[in-house]
């Protein structure tokens, strides 16, 4: 929390400041109050009356140790670097196969899957318009899709991200290939980068697949599979992105986060599941915006709140309980069609306050990510900004090098003080499942959105070449990825036609009635039926059709 401003025992400091806020007031006169994106006041100077250091251990301590506010590590970047988890996906299996080989190739350290809109939605390739296949994303339907995804790459050593909706058939899909391939379950290691369901009902709808209680039921049953059956996966990442993305401020982003892992908390605390259990496998994703310092200040701040809730609220007693994981994605948000190569500054900007906020893994956008999925150069580029970061600038020499600026501290224990009252607002709605059915949430990102964009229309928050420093270009100088080719994507409807024919559907359906009186049995899991029914040979598309049926369609409430 803030600390009150106190008397120095500094000869002269009073006076020294009075003569400086004069000279500035002369210089400044009526200037206006400036505030950050969370509507946290910036001052134009700060010193030892805002933070002071007396309580040092208590706000920042150590590195690795509680309150985890510079880290939650002994050595953080200096010991190890963040993954390099470039999100990519592209056209058909073999098409994210060479991609993946490239991005390896060029430095990145970790992979993430990202499936075709079509997978998103929860249908098959044969369900949707083929011309809308493989522009967003892979199209991946099958085992045989997944086979051909990591064609050459050890799955059982390499970290794996999973960009996977509940009911999480993607990684079911990986399972299986991992059961075909000999490698144990216990070596798969990675996470389920798109689990967080209350997310996706407040922010993403696409991602929203089935209705909020059975989301709930498959999401607590994901995570109690992988306790038990996947020591080195992280089912649970609770998603600040989103929200931040439709429109929450920094503060907001944070509070609703929290707020959302402390509810999936509590539901498996309710199944009967230990915290020292589930909490280390616990992980959160940033969207890591434009406004520096603060977004510093906001995972510095969360990372601190979180150890205290793992510790006071859940009696958590493992340390690794307390630790506050987390990826960060440059804001795709804050890049502009406009002047595309602008958004390199911008993502090297992102990109520092991300590693000096210590994160774990990191996402660098590319430039023309606004116009179309990352042509090869600018996914070049955007691995090669990490690399620059870290290898020439030095960024991993100091653990939380901006730890102890009298600014930053100060920033840090305001956004703390926000970050609780937003979350202080959600548990007096009920926790965060009840604020979200309700639209509490919706509201609250509906009016930030709509506040930021007045100041963008009205001048007060500057965007290069949008609405300031505007130039005429040439609408050819950047052109986007092409689409994937028509008859590449007929190839991929072919072979899925072909794998229906030559499975045995008799298991299909046996496998498929199996995860139906899951769903109405609540001592069964529901996940490891969606795992049972993909080594069958289930497809994705069927698996969610089966669970809509049982469960509900995903209806998002939208505030209008």
């Amino acid at each position: 929390m803030s600390q009150r401003p106190i008397q120095l025992p500094l000869p002269g400091f009073d006076t020294a400041r009075a003569r400086w806020q004069d000279a500035y007031n002369q210089q400044m006169p009526g200037e206006k109050t400036r505030r950050n994106r969370s509507g946290i006041e910036i001052r134009p100077l700060y010193t030892p009356q805002d933070w002071r250091g007396e309580r040092y251990l208590e706000q920042l301590g150590f590195p690795g140790e509680v309150p985890m506010t510079r880290g939650i590590y002994p050595s953080m970047h200096r010991g190890r670097t963040w993954s390099q988890r470039q999100l990519i996906g592209l056209g058909t299996p073999q098409d994210y196969n060479a991609r993946l080989e490239r991005i390896l190739a060029a430095g990145g350290s970790a992979l993430s899957l990202i499936p075709c809109n079509s997978v998103y939605r929860g249908y098959d390739a044969d369900e949707v318009d083929a011309v809308l296949l493989g522009t967003c994303g892979a199209v991946v339907n099958t085992v045989e899709d997944m086979q051909a995804c990591f064609e050459g790459v050890d799955i059982g050593s390499i970290s794996t991200a999973m960009n996977d909706p509940l009911p999480f058939t993607l990684l079911a899909l990986l399972l299986a290939v991992a059961k075909q391939r000999g490698v144990p379950w216990c070596k798969v290691t990675g996470t389920s980068n798109q689990s967080d369901y209350i997310s996706h009902f407040v922010a993403n709808h696409m991602f929203f697949r089935i209705a909020l209680p059975g989301s709930r039921r498959i999401l607590v049953d994901h995570i109690d599979f992988a306790a038990r059956n996947l020591p080195g996966w992280n089912p649970l990442s609770v998603v600040g992105q989103h929200m931040q993305q439709a429109g929450a401020t920094p503060a907001e982003a944070m509070g609703l986060t929290l707020s959302t892992a402390v509810q999936y908390a509590e539901d498996c605390i309710a199944r009967g599941m230990e915290p020292d259990v589930f909490l280390p496998r616990f992980t959160f994703f940033f969207d890591i915006s434009m406004s520096f310092f603060e977004e510093i200040a906001k995972m510095r701040a969360g990372r601190r709140i979180w150890c205290r809730l793992t510790r006071e609220r859940f009696g958590a007693r493992d340390p690794r309980a307390w630790r506050f994981k987390f990826h960060g994605q440059t804001s795709g948000v804050d890049l502009t069609r406009q002047q595309p190569l602008n958004n390199i500054a911008r993502v090297t900007t992102q990109a520092m306050a991300g590693i000096f906020a210590g994160l774990q893994s990191l996402h660098t956008d590319s430039y023309d990510e606004v116009l179309s999925v990352p042509t090869e150069d600018a996914a070049r580029i955007a691995v090669s900004t990490q690399n620059i970061l870290r290898e020439e600038a030095h960024l991993t020499d100091v653990i939380d090098p901006l730890g102890g600026s009298y600014y930053v501290e100060r920033l840090t224990d305001d956004m703390e003080e926000a970050i609780i009252a937003v979350m202080q607002r959600i548990e007096e709605a009920g926790g965060m499942y009840h604020a979200a059915e309700s639209g509490l949430v919706q509201s609250m990102i509906g009016t930030s959105a709509l506040a930021f964009q007045e100041q963008v229309e009205s001048g007060e928050q500057t965007i290069v070449g949008v609405n300031a420093y505007r130039v005429e270009e040439n609408s050819d100088a950047h052109a986007p990825l092409a689409r994937p080719r028509a008859e590449a994507m007929q190839a991929q409807l072919d072979a899925l036609a072909r794998y229906k024919r030559g499975r045995s559907m008799g298991e299909v359906r046996a496998a498929l009635d199996r995860l139906a009186r899951s769903v109405a049995d609540e001592g069964d899991n529901v996940f490891e039926k969606v795992v049972d029914a993909a080594i069958a040979g289930a497809t994705h598309g069927e698996i969610v059709a089966k669970l809509r049926e049982e469960m509900g369609f995903g209806e998002p409430l939208v505030q209008v």
